[in-house]
């Protein structure tokens, strides 16, 4: 498994699995965004801040990326192809919220990118600890809408054929070979 997913090792076979636990390290690098402004305010820019930041920048640049593709393009249309009626209008709304949260979150992360940017570069940044814990509050509050409504919608909804297909999506995203 690549280095994106380190544990627990779901498959590919298991993407809902993959995207809860996405959220953990979402929720760990946020927390390294808060401590990083801890420490810049205390020891400024040294390479310890700098590798924090790199390895930030690298997580949701490419990974935090990719989560949001893998909903927004594969499972938010297949819970609107899999719900009908009144479950269906209240998905509409639960996705419709969820995709104006991706909005906010990548406005946010263009500013946290910005100045983690400086830092990986040696520079001395400024970063906002009120706009880092925007970010991160921000960040939470979107991964428990997703953990109490998105994912379990998606556990109860989605028929096997529809989670094979999804997980084959996330793998071919990753440059990896789909399940068998």
């Amino acid at each position: 498994m690549s280095e994106l997913f380190p544990s627990p090792a779901a498959g590919f076979d298991h993407p809902l699995e993959i995207l809860d636990g996405c959220h953990q390290r979402i929720r760990r690098q946020c927390a390294t965004v808060e401590r990083l402004g801890e420490h810049l305010a205390s020891r400024g820019v040294d390479a310890e801040a700098s590798e924090a930041a790199r390895h930030v920048l690298h997580y949701f640049d490419r990974a935090g990326v990719d989560h949001h593709r893998d909903e927004e393009e594969d499972l938010f249309p297949a819970l609107e192809r899999a719900t009908s009626g009144t479950i269906r209008v209240a998905t509409q709304t639960l996705l419709a919220l969820l995709r104006r949260d991706h909005g906010e979150l990548e406005r946010r992360w263009d500013e946290m990118r910005r100045v983690l940017h400086e830092m990986t570069e040696g520079r001395e940044a400024k970063l906002d600890r009120v706009a880092a814990a925007a970010f991160t509050a921000t960040y939470e509050r979107h991964i428990q809408l997703e953990e109490r409504r998105l994912l379990p919608l998606a556990r109860t909804t989605l028929d096997a054929a529809e989670i094979a297909r999804l997980g084959a999506s996330m793998a071919r995203r990753r440059g990896v070979a789909p399940p068998p």
